[in-house]
């Protein structure tokens, strides 16, 4: 219970007013400084009022401690640039109608020769006889020179990003004023060294690796940092989401990959399915994980595929008998792929006779001490945040083994799950690779988490220069709002204009604009001034761009504007799908999920060797909507997270009139 404050009398108060001005005008020494007295982040109130990670709970205080420690860091951006574009998002007037060119992705990031340059670290070699600390010590030691290097060509990327601009800038009139761009964003990845360990080792332990691409933009998901880094591996390109581009999208991709990695194969899957018939809660539909059956044959015949050509021994063996003879292959030879393919998550175990037997080193003994092949395959899954290697699981066991949120960032720790006896899957934390790519093509695909995204003017700057986010949320612009001027101009008889009181301005749309009229048609204003809550706005539309609420999709390099037009709906639409598009009543609540600390700094952590895997999947998760209200909304809406922070509901609550809020 905080200390209570003591009565201060009138005579006191006026005293401290002068020692307060004396101070200020330098009359007075100043006070000692006093060290405040603040409550740990890590100690929160439970429901009985009772102190949640204190001391007298050490367990919890080392899961706080483990969370924090595998928290993703990024850099900050500086404020001068924050204010510039919030500045020119209010100022820059949007182009309408949107170019059909901008659906096709340009090849400029991936084609630049320093991009090529960059790379993922790699863990420095070790040995048995080094002790943990030398271990750590090298590895800190190689983390830092690479970070050095990668900020160095971030910098000359930046600088010849910001060259480039105005030299295409067009001067007709030298001495005129330049028009004003954007100025040239930063780009995130990761600067965790603990996070990349757990990549170390699930590149290591995994013989198989599936990279998981997001098919709205699967370039921005495969850099060339983790083609090089990936380059000694065995692995498989798997397009995550692939219901919404659509089958023209997705297969145009797959032809464009295969022309640029010829040995790499490429598979599409999706991860949910509509529930049956009546499973509607408040009128919206729900989804569960699912892999339908022609996804997962194509899924395990690639996998099937890539193990037998590990079965054969390369070129040079083949031409040395003596090596030839003693050779033996690096991953198990016998799987039971008919079991893999109806496979729905058994115990750790092989099936004798009907029957599950565990594994023991007792039975491993009787089977032969000559036998050196590995007990099982290890397939392990990487990629970028919220590409869905959760998700992909939960679609593999056809329920909820890991967890999964609509939050960039859940996994924390790498997973292991046994699919059969014989096949062991491995979940990796998402990592945000090395790419020179803007910060603001970042935030659109949902790698980076909006909670912690600050230049949000911006991003929806960038975002609204490829979709109509006007026409997609039916919004109003603010100018039209406003009262009209009445025209107190005298007019001669017969001379006076028809149209200057009925003639409709074609309002120019600016980001501020669109920010303004969404947080109008939800009625958020802010807390104190009353004006709309442009940066609630900001987050609940970039949330509905990752999410997949909002329907949209880039088309490869290369593609033709025949083809592109010919697979578009209406004209002037950019990347937008309006087919996929999903926005539904109440959105706006569930547009709050995943802001919370907790889904930052969730672990979702299991033991390295463990073929067991917490259940999350509680009684009630169809029954609990995003954010608190309501039920599941749109094909992401079985991602909800159980560690949502409820102080921030209750912040939500006070707003006037939120809870009738409908969504566009």
């Amino acid at each position: 219970m905080p200390p209570r404050r003591k009565p201060t009398s009138t005579r006191q108060k006026k005293a401290n007013q002068q020692l307060k001005r004396a101070i200020k005008r330098g009359d007075a020494p100043p006070p000692d400084p006093k060290q405040k007295t603040r409550k740990p982040k890590s100690l929160r109130r439970g429901p009985t009022g009772s102190l949640i990670g204190s001391a007298a709970d050490p367990s919890t205080v080392a899961a706080i401690q483990a969370a924090r420690r595998l928290q993703s860091a990024f850099i900050t951006l500086p404020p001068q640039f924050l204010e510039q574009t919030k500045l020119l998002a209010s100022t820059l007037p949007l182009h309408r109608p949107i170019s059909n060119d901008v659906a096709v992705l340009p090849d400029t990031a991936w084609t630049n020769p320093a991009s090529r340059e960059l790379s993922c670290p790699r863990r420095p070699k070790w040995n048995f006889d080094m002790t943990k600390k030398q271990v750590e010590r090298n590895e800190e030691g190689v983390f830092e020179k690479w970070l050095e290097r990668t900020d160095q060509l971030v910098q000359i990327w930046q600088h010849l990003t910001k060259e480039e601009e105005i030299d295409t800038q067009p001067d007709e009139n030298p001495g005129a004023e330049q028009p004003v761009a954007m100025p040239p964003s930063p780009t995130y990845f990761e600067r965790n060294l603990e996070v990349w360990r757990q990549l170390w080792r699930v590149t290591e332990i995994s013989q198989i690796i599936l990279v998981l691409l997001d098919s709205r933009c699967p370039l921005l998901h495969f850099p060339p940092s983790l083609a090089q880094y990936l380059s000694d591996q065995k692995i498989i390109l798997v397009l995550t989401k692939a219901d919404i581009p659509g089958h023209a999208r997705v297969e145009a991709w797959i032809s464009y990959l295969h022309e640029l990695y010829p040995h790499l194969r490429v598979v599409p899957v999706e991860s949910y399915v509509e529930k049956e018939a009546g499973a509607v809660h408040q009128g919206r539909k729900q989804f569960e994980p699912h892999l339908p059956q022609t996804f997962r044959e194509r899924l395990v015949n690639t996998i099937r595929e890539v193990h037998a050509e590990m079965l054969q021994p390369p070129d040079k063996v083949k031409n040395n008998p003596a090596w030839l003879k003693k050779w033996k292959p690096a991953v198990k030879r016998v799987i039971d792929w008919d079991n893999v393919l109806t496979a729905r998550g058994l115990k750790v175990g092989s099936i004798v006779g009907g029957a599950t037997v565990p594994r023991t080193k007792e039975r491993d003994a009787e089977a032969g001490e000559e036998d050196e092949e590995p007990e099982y395959l290890t397939v392990g899954l990487i990629g970028q945040p919220n590409v869905g290697k959760s998700s992909l699981l939960n679609a593999l066991f056809g329920e909820n083994k890991v967890r999964a949120s609509r939050t960039p960032g859940k996994t924390k720790h790498f997973q292991t799950l046994f699919w059969t006896p014989d096949v062991r899957l491995v979940d990796c934390p998402g990592l945000v690779m090395p790419n020179l790519v803007p910060m603001e093509m970042q935030v659109l695909c949902g790698i980076l988490p909006i909670s912690r995204v600050s230049a949000v003017p911006s991003c929806i700057h960038h975002a609204s220069e490829l979709l109509p986010l006007e026409r997609i949320y039916r919004l109003a612009h603010p100018a039209s709002l406003l009262p009209p001027v009445p025209d107190k101009r005298t007019w001669r008889e017969g001379t006076k204009p028809e149209s200057t009181d009925t003639q409709e301005k074609a309002f120019v749309w600016t980001a501020m604009d669109i920010l303004t009229a969404f947080a109008n048609a939800k009625r958020w204003v802010t807390a104190k001034a009353g004006r709309p809550d442009i940066h609630r706005a900001g987050n609940a539309m970039l949330r509905a761009l990752a999410e997949g609420k909002v329907g949209w999709a880039f088309w490869p390099p290369g593609t033709t504007a025949t083809t592109v037009t010919a697979d578009m709906e209406d004209e002037g639409i950019g990347l937008w799908i309006p087919r996929a598009t999903i926005i539904e009543e109440e959105s706006d609540q569930e547009s709050e999920d995943g802001m919370s600390e907790h889904d930052t700094e969730g672990t979702g952590s299991v033991p390295e060797e463990s073929g067991e895997e917490p259940d999350d999947s509680d009684d009630d998760r169809d029954d609990k909507g995003a954010g608190g209200s309501g039920g599941a909304s749109g094909r992401f809406g079985v991602l909800l997270n159980q560690d949502d922070d409820e102080t921030e509901d209750e912040a939500d609550d006070d707003d006037d009139g939120e809870k009738d809020d409908k969504s566009v």
